[in-house]
């Protein structure tokens, strides 16, 4: 028996003893943790009562396995039990238990600790967990964490919709090895070392079956304890969709939708920054204008169907003679334009003779099987060191294209002199 009941009422724990399921001794925090405003409300009466329905008959086979001789003197491992209050309460404890001999006779002592707090915020782990890994497996974005040689530690279950891989086939690989070309890797790199971190940075990757898709990652460096690089974290999703529709809504917004051309607005845009280009550089740079001859005929002898056939056989005709450097627009009705890069005055005009002629040589005709033949006449400037700004050779092969229709059409016509 214990002959200082002063310890067992000081701890903080509940301490309750028992013989033959009756309880003989209770400290006051277990009077507490039983929501019992004395401690003698609780002798005399059977401990069981205040054990849950459901843990009772496992609570009842620890009490009798510490009383007998394997186990005498040893206390039983801590386990969740749970109890009920003397106002019906639940709560969650965490008991152990020994065997003593209390006032001559066997009895066992109960240790409780309550859990009930910490079993809740248990469960609110375990349920958070389980929202995280499910949003987890759901995500349409990829999670990954490189190390900083950009090998792949951690990727998420995303992948497999976006790159069409398993987390552990992309895992212990290089992020290089999903880009079509190390210059998107890299810019990536240098504005993650530069910034530390990027937002909705662009990119492409390869899936495995060879597609291509466009990518936006959104991701941040990471730094060791010394503060060195030590990899990177974050995003990355398949933006191809989204992308496309960009992609369509600016060749709508810049294309001429009958000859496939660049429109007036886009046209002079690339002419300005060529303009601008060639300027800094002082490289040459030849300009086209050009103008379908007697149109107006056309559309009012055959109609506007066939003035637009003959409008899309004269764009062909002119795309056929440049090359993939050059820019070609419409730029309203029947007039277009032609920039030629790096293009003296001499092949500026070799090209414009392959432009009359191969629009000369086309041969048209109507539903009705009426065949006619078009002419274009050709205005052509280059650049001069006194120009101010484009606009000047615009003006100046807008002049040379109006002298060539005033001289009777079907020609090239230029304000500098041409040679033979």
């Amino acid at each position: 028996m214990f002959h200082d009941l002063r310890l067992l009422q000081m701890l903080p724990a509940a301490v309750l003893v028992t013989q033959e399921g009756t309880i003989r001794f209770a400290n006051v925090a277990s009077a507490q943790l039983l929501e019992a405003h004395s401690t003698d409300i609780l002798i005399g009466r059977p401990y069981g009562e205040f054990v849950h329905p459901v843990d009772l008959q496992r609570s009842s086979n620890r009490v009798q396995q510490v009383a007998e001789p394997p186990q005498a003197g040893q206390p039983n491992k801590p386990s969740e039990f749970r109890i009920r209050t003397v106002h019906g309460n639940l709560r969650m404890v965490l008991i152990t238990s020994v065997a003593i001999e209390w006032e001559g006779a066997p009895a066992v002592l109960m240790c409780g600790l309550d859990m009930t707090h910490q079993s809740e915020i248990e469960a609110q782990l375990r349920e958070s967990e389980q929202n995280f890994r499910r949003l987890f497996e759901n995500l349409q974005d990829v999670y990954y964490r490189t190390n900083a040689q950009g090998v792949v530690q951690h990727v998420g279950p995303g992948v497999r919709r976006v790159l069409g891989y398993e987390p552990h086939e992309i895992e212990g690989r290089t992020a290089e090895s999903y880009y079509p070309q190390s210059s998107d890797r890299d810019a990536f790199k240098a504005a993650i070392l530069e910034n530390g971190e990027v937002s909705d940075f662009p990119g492409q990757m390869v899936r495995r079956d060879g597609t291509v898709i466009d990518i936006s990652i959104s991701s941040h460096a990471l730094y060791d304890h010394t503060g060195n690089f030590a990899g990177v974290e974050g995003i990355y999703r398949d933006v191809t969709q989204r992308k496309n529709l960009e992609r369509e809504l600016h060749r709508l917004a810049t294309t001429d939708m009958l000859t496939g051309m660049a429109n007036r607005r886009a046209f002079l845009e690339c002419a300005e920054s060529v303009y601008e280009h060639s300027r800094s550089n002082g490289e040459p740079l030849a300009l086209l204008m050009m103008d379908l001859d007697h149109f107006k005929s056309i559309n009012d002898r055959f109609g506007h169907l066939e003035g637009d056939r003959a409008l899309v056989a004269f764009s062909h005709a002119v795309k056929s003679q440049l090359r993939a450097s050059d820019a070609v627009g419409r730029l309203g009705g029947e007039e277009f334009g032609v920039l030629l890069p790096l293009t003296s005055m001499d092949e500026g005009l070799e090209v414009a003779r392959r432009i009359l002629l191969g629009v000369r040589a086309l041969q048209l005709g109507d539903d009705t099987g009426h065949t006619y033949g078009i002419t274009a006449s050709l205005g052509l400037s280059t650049f001069r060191q006194a120009d101010r700004s484009l606009r000047d050779m615009l003006d100046r092969a807008d002049q040379a294209l109006y002298l060539a229709k005033h001289q009777g059409r079907n020609q090239i016509a230029s304000l500098e002199p041409l040679g033979e």
